[in-house]
């Protein structure tokens, strides 16, 4: 049975709060876990949610600012203590390479795991070896180097069960449609797959933090089934916003609506909003789908397919 949803870690900007832990994000993926953005105190949230280790398969950073990546060193030393038995992918702005490497190497452990860093120099398709996805970047705009995530199923089909009975197809022959594309049936007549099936569309999540508007926001959310996007301001700070490069909950919420997103994750709020109620307000003025103000170690489930 597949599981797809997404473990909520921390949802802090800059510096944790008492009610909010520095960001950290775990998208699980049928067999895959995908870490994003591992702030400070990820480690113990990951104790917390009930995730472990061994579910790590890929990490992801979108930017060397602390609330983003200061976790990274715990996650990569707990990754050896436990003796993940598979390879991690680690993704990250080529431009950092040195924050990385400092990170990984910040005090002396024993290596146990094969940690793959995959330094992204450019915007595109990115090596995701053995997933069953495609994996995406698109570049951000901050004060440094940022690149936000995209992941891409391929499409699938979906059997019509009543078109299958119409053709009298049924049993070990269904499957054999499936694999071959075409059957021949005994009275002579030959079926094709796209008679009696449809294109099931394969699902496609992003994940956008700190940056302004841009063009790479567009291109992240468009089409997502879940975007997991940074609301660290509202509308009447949207010149702090500017200044530091992020994103009023209304700026988010329009680049949901245009981009056909289904549902939407608000997430790393500044420290100056305890309260989320005018977040919501804001984002639902301009996008009527499924809105989510993230919660830390909150699990949000990806929409059907």
């Amino acid at each position: 049975m597949s599981l797809r949803e997404l473990v909520v870690l921390g949802t802090a900007s800059q510096v944790p709060t008492r009610h909010r832990n520095h960001n950290g994000y775990l998208l699980r993926w049928d067999g895959e876990g995908l870490l994003f953005d591992p702030g400070e105190g990820t480690q113990r949230q990951m104790l917390h949610a009930g995730v472990s280790a061994t579910d790590v398969t890929r990490i992801c950073v979108t930017h060397f600012h602390g609330d983003h990546s200061l976790g990274l060193a715990g996650i990569v030393q707990r990754l050896n203590l436990d003796r993940v038995p598979h390879p991690v992918d680690c993704y990250f702005p080529a431009s950092g390479r040195h924050f990385f490497d400092r990170l990984r190497h910040a005090t002396a452990f024993h290596e146990t795991v094969e940690l793959r860093p995959r330094p992204i120099a450019s915007a595109g398709p990115l090596e995701a070896p053995g997933s069953p996805f495609r994996l995406e970047a698109a570049a951000l705009s901050h004060p440094v180097e940022s690149f936000g995530y995209r992941l891409v199923e391929p499409d699938g089909r979906r059997m019509l069960p009543e078109r299958l009975a119409a053709a009298g197809i049924l049993g070990p022959d269904v499957g054999r449609l499936q694999r071959e594309g075409r059957l021949a049936l005994p009275d002579g007549r030959v079926v094709g797959l796209d008679e009696v099936s449809e294109t099931r569309r394969g699902q496609r999540f992003a994940f956008v933090m700190d940056t302004r508007m841009c063009e790479g926001v567009a291109a992240l959310a468009d089409g997502a089934d879940m975007l997991v996007i940074e609301a660290t301001f509202l509308s009447s700070d949207g010149g702090l916003a500017e200044d530091h490069g992020h994103l009023t909950a209304a700026q988010a919420a329009r680049a949901a609506a245009e981009g056909g997103v289904r549902t939407l994750v608000l997430t790393h709020f500044s420290q100056r909003y305890p309260d989320l109620d005018a977040h919501l307000t804001e984002a639902r003025a301009h996008f009527d789908g499924e809105i989510v103000l993230a919660e830390d170690l909150s699990r949000v489930p990806l929409p059907p397919r």
